[in-house]
């Protein structure tokens, strides 16, 4: 067991099935290139299991998108493994981008992204996942999700 899956183990986080797009079989969990490892977008859900739907600030609290954000990084730990097959090759989380499903007028995003970027410290330390974030409130998502997001890892070679 890699030292990554050992952190996720003591954490109490089992990785889900990688999320993946039937509907296009040219969209994969995500892409290897050079030293970096671009996830494909994802949801907070687990195993198409939606916990939360709706706009954060109306049906969706700032907490529960938190925890939506948070099902977000756990699934983009489950591509990075699909793809890498070892979690160990993951050097560093480089960037992450959230897109946050907020109602007219909120302006919480940060607070909602931070689901992400805390499961990241939990699972990598504050030094490798020290990252480059933004995080964007969007008028509409796929879904009704009230969270979308995007990484990149940085990776050792194969």
């Amino acid at each position: 067991m890699s030292a990554i899956e050992t952190r996720l183990k003591e954490l109490g986080i089992t990785l889900p099935d990688a999320p993946v797009i039937k509907a296009n079989p040219a969209l994969v969990p995500g892409v290897a290139a050079g030293g970096l490892f671009f996830c494909q977008g994802t949801l907070g859900h687990t195993n198409g299991d939606f916990p939360y739907l709706g706009k954060v600030g109306d049906k969706v609290t700032v907490e529960q998108a938190y925890q939506s954000a948070r099902l977000c990084a756990i699934n983009h730990l489950a591509q990075a493994k699909a793809v890498l097959k070892d979690l160990d090759r993951i050097v560093r989380v480089v960037q992450l981008v959230v897109y946050v499903n907020g109602a007219p007028g909120f302006e919480r995003a940060p607070y909602v992204s931070n689901g992400a970027s805390d499961l990241f410290v939990e699972v990598f330390g504050p030094e490798r996942a020290a990252m480059a974030r933004a995080s964007l409130s969007v008028p509409d998502l796929i879904y009704t999700a009230p969270v979308e997001t995007l990484c990149t890892f940085e990776i050792t070679p194969a």
